[in-house]
């Protein structure tokens, strides 16, 4: 199971978004927006996971889903991480510690 999760992309928020609450509550993104006071258009684009969720955008839809600011910045932070190690495919293996370097020169 563990090996099965590692391999899956990382989950957008947007995913979360349409997924848990969007679809299953029956919501559009126009309801959604309206509720938080944002543009339908910023919803949209979150829930087909073209743009990412802003501080500003989590304290909003905190407040209309029920859920907390940390829910969706967790959400977005992990994404973000995940793809950026990703897209580095391997190349941190050629970054050095500084610390460690630091380390050895003091022994």
């Amino acid at each position: 199971m563990v090996e099965i999760v590692a391999t899956l992309p990382p989950m957008h928020p947007g995913e979360m978004l349409r997924e848990e609450f969007l679809l299953p509550l029956g919501l559009s993104p126009g309801k959604v927006a309206k509720a938080a006071g944002i543009p339908r258009t910023r919803v949209e684009r979150i829930a087909r996971e073209e743009t990412g969720v802003t501080a500003d955008t989590a304290v909003r839809l905190a407040k209309v889903l029920g859920t907390s600011p940390e829910f969706w910045l967790n959400l977005q932070s992990r994404y973000d991480l995940r793809t950026a190690t990703a897209a580095l495919d391997g190349r941190l293996d050629e970054i050095r510690s500084l610390r460690a370097d630091q380390t050895s020169e003091l022994g």
